[in-house]
């Protein structure tokens, strides 16, 4: 019995570890636009486009600030729920990371 909680305590105690996940930025759009993630995970947004883009989510929840052409940043979704982002740059560039 004692090893038995021994063995449960040591599986809550393990660290769960965030995963990341990585949109591309190409042809005046986000590729995938719409990403499933885990809440604490990572999403990195690469530019490949020769303009610069942002990736600003819609409810304040990450902004990558202006991405120059081969440049990338890594935003964490902290919260559950659908955020819808979009390009502060170009208005019709969108996309959405669900976060459960």
């Amino acid at each position: 019995m004692r090893t038995m909680l021994v063995l449960a305590l040591l599986a809550f105690a393990m660290p769960a570890y965030a995963a990341n996940h990585a949109v591309q930025i190409k042809g005046m759009k986000f590729h995938p636009a719409k990403i499933s993630v885990a809440a604490g995970d990572t999403v990195t947004f690469t530019n490949a486009d020769p303009m610069t883009h942002t990736a600003t989510a819609g409810d304040g929840s990450f902004d990558t600030g202006q991405l120059a052409k081969g440049k990338s940043a890594k935003v964490k979704i902290a919260k559950a729920g659908a955020h819808a982002f979009h390009c502060a740059i170009h208005s019709s560039m969108k996309g959405t990371v669900t976060a459960k």
